[in-house]
């Protein structure tokens, strides 16, 4: 295998023309455009090329599969091409390179993973033999906002999947992620009653006082030993100082390391009741990503990586992390492995970055994956 073939350079450079196309995911133009470019380069490599037009505001889906191994189950590898970033963010952060940092928006989080099992695939395609299994290439055009349109093309491939690799970024030092906590999230609306706040206050019944209860009751379930965190990150309410609320409304995000604890906690959060006379309060929501728990599956196929990156020179550690992704979706019947992109830190913030030393070995690891697991 010559050394070329992984060049982190050439890597980049495929990785900078990627990130250049901005591509949040409410602009599904922009992330047809970033399709436009993905699908074009699979043109000339043993595989089809499967375009799901978008809906709901969303941009497409692609799903590339290597022309062999499609009749039984194979690799799923799964990776998003939208990014939090807003279009015009590229002037604040444009690609630039320092000493071993690339930045650029979504570089990290994930472009730079994306187009490394992109690279991968296209070296195995060059290589004198077949990979042992198909490779089926997912890149969803939602992730950021919880994979709405996508989730259940995502659940339908990675059922028919023996491994599901995801190129979310590798976690500090390279780590990868063999666990994730469950997501969900809740709207609650509180209704009052409005009244002049100096002239005739015992008529009101102020949604806001009510939405204080909420809050506390909220925050009561923060559990940080058994990994629960209850967030209440948006919070509105009232019209005027001099009126009491009428009105008032907050969104919750919940993050739980366990079924169990998913059933516990969404059936406590949609029960939360009034405790004032005269004010209703109502919760909608539920769990979007369940959590994503290690399975002898999944423990299994971590120390196949662990044992082929140790080949290629390099310790491979595993760590569990709050933070959700498409992987949540496989990993209760498939055996997943996650945050096998590039290393670097800043997602989602002004300073978004890669480390450049980490492309060869990420990129050497998946194509060494795709040589091996049978």
């Amino acid at each position: 295998m010559s050394s070329n073939r992984f060049q982190s350079g050439a890597i980049l450079d495929g990785i900078r023309r990627w990130v250049e196309i901005e591509s949040p995911t409410e602009r599904p133009d922009q992330v047809n455009k970033l399709a436009d470019l993905v699908a074009s380069s699979y043109r000339d490599l043993p595989a089809t090329v499967e375009r799901i037009a978008g809906r709901d505001g969303r941009g497409d889906h692609l799903v590339a599969r290597s022309s062999w191994g499609q009749e039984a189950p194979g690799i799923l590898v799964l990776s998003h091409l939208d990014t939090v970033h807003p279009m015009g963010f590229i002037e604040r952060l444009p690609f630039r390179i320092d000493g071993d940092s690339a930045f650029g928006p979504g570089i990290y989080d994930m472009k730079g993973g994306a187009y490394l099992a992109y690279h991968a695939f296209r070296q195995i395609c060059a290589d004198d033999a077949r990979a042992p299994l198909g490779i089926t290439q997912l890149y969803v055009s939602d992730e950021e906002v919880g994979s709405p349109t996508s989730r259940a093309l995502i659940e339908a491939e990675g059922r028919k999947a023996k491994y599901v690799l995801v190129t979310e970024p590798a976690r500090a030092g390279g780590k990868i992620v063999t666990g994730r906590k469950g997501v969900a999230r809740f709207d609650v609306f509180i209704k009052g009653a409005p009244a002049h706040a100096g002239a005739s206050p015992e008529g009101g019944r102020s949604a806001i006082r009510e939405l204080g209860n909420v809050i506390q009751t909220l925050e009561s379930m923060n559990d940080l030993e058994r990994g629960i965190t209850v967030n209440v990150g948006v919070v509105r309410g009232g019209t005027k100082p001099n009126v009491i609320a009428e009105e008032a409304y907050a969104e919750v995000d919940l993050r739980v390391p366990t079924m169990a604890d998913a059933d516990e906690l969404v059936s406590k959060i949609l029960g939360i009741t009034s405790r004032t006379e005269g004010v209703t309060v109502t919760v909608t929501g539920e769990l979007n990503r369940p959590p994503y728990e290690k399975s002898n599956s999944g423990t299994a196929l971590y120390e196949h990586a662990r044992t082929v990156a140790a080949e290629l020179g390099f310790d491979l550690l595993d760590v569990f992390t709050g933070g959700g992704s498409d992987g949540n979706f496989t990993a209760p019947h498939t055996a997943t492995l996650d945050g096998l992109g590039v290393d670097g830190k800043g997602a989602h913030t002004h300073y978004e970055q890669l480390y450049i030393s980490s492309l060869e070995p990420r990129a050497r690891l998946l194509h060494r994956l795709y040589q091996t697991l049978r």
